[in-house]
Formats: C-alpha cells, sequence, structure tokens
C-alpha cells in the first residue's frame, strides 16, 4: 500500500504535469518559463478552462467579464464584510466564498476566480481600520487586487510581480488542494463546494499555509545573526526547514526560479533588495547545512521561499500570503473540477482495515 498515496495514479489530466526528478512544470503544453512573464492570469486562467466551458470568450471580453465579477463579488458581500472581519483573513476569504452560488455555469466560475482577489484586500483594510475600495472592472487582475489593497495605484513593475506570481501558482499536478477538489466535483456537489475543499485543505501549513513561516524564519535568523547555526539548531531539534524540500521535486523547484527573477525586477535598492539580498544569503546557507545534516535526501528551494519575499514586498502581511496562494490557484482549482465531471465517476478509493476484529457469533 502506497502511504499517502506516493506514486498512485489516481486521474488522467490535460491541466498540468509535475516534473519532479527534471524539475520541470507544463501547464496545458507549455512550460512554466514560457507562461511565467509573457502570458497575462487572465489569458492562463483561459488556456485552463479552455474546452470545459462552451461560451467561454476570447481574452479581451473574460477580462472584462472577470472585472464585472469581482464587481459583483465586492458589492454581493459589502454588507457582509464587518462580520466576516471578525474573523482571521483566511477564514473570513472562505466563509465569504461559501456565500456565493453552487453553480456550474461560467458566470459561476469567474465569480469563484473573483473573489480571493476581492475578498482578500477588502479584509485587510477593514482589519487595520480602513474603508475597503470597490473594484475597477476595467482594470487588470492583479493591479486592481493591489489598488484595492492600498488604495492607490501599483507601478506597473509591481503589478507586473503580482500577475507573474498568479501566473506561477495557477496549478501544480494532484496536489492536495486540487486533490480534495477533484474528490467533492466527483460527487457533482457543485463548484462552490469544490473550491471550498480545495481552500481547506491549501490552509494547512504543509501547503498553501508555509510562506508565511518562511518571512518568521527569516526574521529570527536576522535577529540571531548566525544563519548556519541557527539552522542547524533547528534541525538538530527535529523542526523543519520552511521553504526547502518538496513531495515531488527532487531538484530544485523551478517556481522557485521564477519568483526570485521577479523579486530581482522589483528593484535591487531599498528594503526589497536588502531583503532578497539577505534571503540569498539565508537560501545558500540553508542549502549547505541541509547537505551536511540530511545528506540521503535532497532539499531544494521551493516555491515559498520567493513567494514569501515577493508577497511581502507587494504589501501583504503573513497572514494573507495562503490568501493570494488561493487568488491564483482557484483557476486550476475549477479547470480540475470541470475535467473530473467530464469521467462521470465518483472519486471512492478502498481502504484496508486494520483494527480489532469483533468476535463472530454463530
Amino acid at each position: 500500500m502506497a502511504n499517502g498515496l506516493d506514486d498512485v495514479v489516481a486521474a488522467e489530466t490535460v491541466l498540468s504535469d509535475v516534473d519532479g526528478l527534471g524539475g520541470h512544470l507544463t501547464i496545458r503544453g507549455h512550460s512554466l518559463p514560457e507562461l511565467a512573464g509573457r502570458w497575462n492570469y487572465v489569458q492562463v486562467v483561459r488556456l485552463l478552462l479552455d474546452g470545459f466551458f462552451e461560451d467561454l470568450p476570447g481574452d479581451a471580453e473574460l477580462a472584462q467579464r472577470i472585472g464585472q465579477a469581482r464587481v459583483e463579488v465586492f458589492e454581493r458581500h459589502l454588507p457582509s464584510l464587518p462580520l466576516l472581519a471578525s474573523l482571521d483573513v483566511y477564514s473570513a476569504m472562505r466563509a465569504g466564498i461559501a456565500f456565493l452560488p453552487d453553480g456550474e455555469t461560467l458566470a459561476d466560475a469567474l465569480r469563484l476566480i473573483a473573489a480571493p482577489a476581492v475578498l482578500t484586500p477588502a479584509l485587510l483594510r477593514l482589519l487595520r481600520g480602513e474603508t475597503p475600495f470597490a473594484p475597477d472592472k476595467a482594470a487588470d487582475h492583479a493591479g486592481d487586487m493591489l489598488r484595492m489593497l492600498n488604495g492607490t495605484v501599483a507601478s506597473p513593475a509591481l503589478a507586473k510581480a503580482l500577475d507573474t506570481y498568479l501566473v506561477t501558482v495557477c496549478d501544480h499536478g494532484l496536489n492536495a488542494s486540487t486533490f480534495a477538489t477533484r474528490v467533492v466535483a466527483s460527487t457533482k456537489a457543485g463548484l462552490t463546494s469544490a473550491v471550498l475543499a480545495g481552500l481547506g485543505a491549501l490552509k494547512g501549513p504543509l501547503h498553501g499555509g508555509a510562506p508565511g513561516p518562511v518571512i518568521e524564519m527569516l526574521d529570527a535568523i536576522e535577529a540571531h545573526g548566525d544563519a548556519a547555526g541557527w539552522l542547524r539548531h533547528e534541525i538538530a531539534h527535529g523542526e523543519r526547514i520552511m521553504g526547502f524540500g518538496h513531495r515531488i521535486y527532487r531538484v530544485r523547484d523551478p517556481r522557485a526560479d521564477v519568483l526570485k527573477a521577479v523579486v530581482r525586477k522589483l528593484g535591487s535598492e531599498g528594503e526589497t533588495g536588502r531583503r532578497l539580498a539577505f534571503a540569498e544569503r539565508v537560501e545558500q546557507a540553508a542549502l549547505d547545512v541541509l547537505r551536511v545534516a540530511k545528506p540521503s535526501r535532497s532539499l531544494q528551494t521551493n516555491v515559498e521561499f520567493y513567494t514569501a519575499l515577493l508577497l511581502e514586498a507587494a504589501g501583504f502581511p503573513r497572514q494573507a500570503f495562503s490568501n493570494v496562494f488561493a487568488a491564483g490557484r482557484v483557476a486550476g482549482w475549477i479547470a480540475h473540477a470541470r475535467e473530473q465531471q467530464t469521467t462521470g465517476r465518483l472519486i471512492r478509493p478502498q481502504s484496508r482495515y486494520v483494527g480489532p476484529v469483533p468476535d463472530l457469533v454463530a
């Protein structure tokens, strides 16, 4: 039996392929470097959803419809936002999404794509005692998310950085949240229910909750002053080094290099530049320490390490990092949900009972 379903093929998909040995990520026939920084998020949404909705429009109209969906989500949730803001920002976003219609139309899908991008900045502003900003339906998706967060139009470089991040995390094989999404979709429960399953799985610190602790690690190392010493101490006490190692990749996570390049483009000076230079020193120290401490394992830099730096530079607090991850991954979840439904099969694996056996009375 494969513990944790390692190496078990649970679905055939046209959506993405993760080559863990070669360190490559393919999304619908395109390599990640081909997409990231070259295609915008709306274009990648269309790529993922192509063939799963008969009325899927071209890129320009799709961007308009996603913009209109942002407005619809904001207007629908505006009265309830103060109540939602009493929860932590991730639970509040998830609760808001739970109130969306549980349908199967393209309009339902676009509202789900819009929801994390709208609810996250609105909730963060409320938590800071500020008034939420309504979406601009004519703005680009990532840029509008930053404007709603900060109240000013983001620089083209910062908007492009966030857009590239959303593209980079849009889909990634049959990860925990995507598998959860497909299980629920297979019951024909509806797209909202399927996405909520993905959101539940993404929250965990071994999945989408990992980037926040990277910032905590960097802060702790900076305060300590000795990166290698701090890292060796953590490993000796059985602690995991956040931002390193991956369940599938046995080489460097290709998404890490994409996001590292994005952070570099944001500038080599100022706080972002200083933070990047420090993170690069920590990264090298961690790779050196892990190579000695765990020689039998290939623990390379993963996507969370530079995700943390990018989202910090964009102005998102660490408690909202998983929200932004969800804003990118939701398109992949919807595509997988629709793909699963085309098979017509309920996902129902078997289990092997290893508990006590009752006495059978003749």
